[in-house]
């Protein structure tokens, strides 16, 4: 695949990897919730984060963590739509709008946001399919299950994520606007998580852009022992191994970090063997 039209802009997925920068309007996401609520906090971080060379931003109005409080419509609204206008109004960075909820998802896209990312896979509103094809945008399919119980869990995830892309391509959604995220963290034990990035490949070769969200999550935390804010070098490890799947996008905390490692390390992927 060579590049990918979001917005203004021809994103070069298949040439490099991409980073997308993540942005939490939140008061209790695990790493940075209650940083950036104020708006001009946000668009601030926004700034820096595409400063540090960030493809797109994803911003989000409600904290997936396990355990987080579930938010109302209007307080997610409240919370994500002033930030989506301040960003788009000085930027033209692609944003991302990560959420569930059918009605967010269209009012962040009418209000400038080019992506939505739902947890779900489109599979929690019975409404999203449908504005996903609405609105022709790129949209980021999840892996997520409410009971965490697999025969075989590599081939589970990928009927989940064929049952995510059916649902929406059922609803009018086409099938070069679909991206694939394993759900890292989600719905899946320590040893689980370990197993669905050693296979990420396998979610590759289902011909999407399969985006990786690892950044500072639990998962590192546990091998390495260590608070989400010293989870950069464990990130960096699996991005690096995403790279080598076949991963084109990485969403991150860590923007500068990352985006010279990716560079770096797209050099190597792609530099060729004497």
């Amino acid at each position: 695949m060579q590049g990918f039209r979001v917005g203004n802009r021809e994103l070069p997925i298949g040439k490099r990897t991409l980073v997308m920068g993540i942005l939490n309007v939140t008061p209790d996401s695990f790493s940075d919730g209650g940083h950036y609520q104020t708006v001009e906090r946000a668009f601030l971080h926004a700034k820096k984060l595409i400063d540090e060379g960030a493809d797109l931003l994803d911003i989000g109005g409600e904290s997936t963590r396990p355990g987080a409080e579930m938010v109302s419509l209007d307080e997610e609204l409240e919370r994500v739509i002033p930030v989506v206008k301040r960003i788009t109004a000085e930027f033209d960075t692609p944003i991302s709008i990560d959420t569930y909820k059918a009605q967010v998802a269209k009012e962040a896209v009418q209000s400038g946001a080019h992506i939505i990312n739902d947890v779900w896979g489109a599979k929690k509103d019975p409404l999203m399919a449908s504005v996903m094809s609405e609105l022709d945008v790129p949209v980021i399919l999840m892996h997520n299950r409410e009971v965490p119980e697999y025969l075989d869990l590599i081939e589970d995830v990928k009927k989940d994520l064929q049952d995510s892309i059916q649902l929406v391509m059922q609803a009018g959604v086409k099938p070069d606007r679909i991206w694939l995220d394993p759900g890292i963290g989600f719905a899946k034990s320590l040893q689980e998580n370990v197993w669905v990035m050693q296979h990420l490949d396998q979610l590759v070769k289902m011909g999407y852009p399969v985006l990786l969200g690892t950044s500072r999550k639990s998962m590192i935390g546990k091998i390495l022992d260590l608070p989400p804010t010293e989870r950069v070098e464990g990130t960096l490890a699996t991005v690096g191994f995403g790279i080598q799947k076949g991963c084109q996008v990485m969403r991150v905390h860590d923007v500068q970090e990352t985006v010279r490692f990716c560079r770096m390390m797209d050099a190597l992927v792609s530099a060729p063997l004497d």
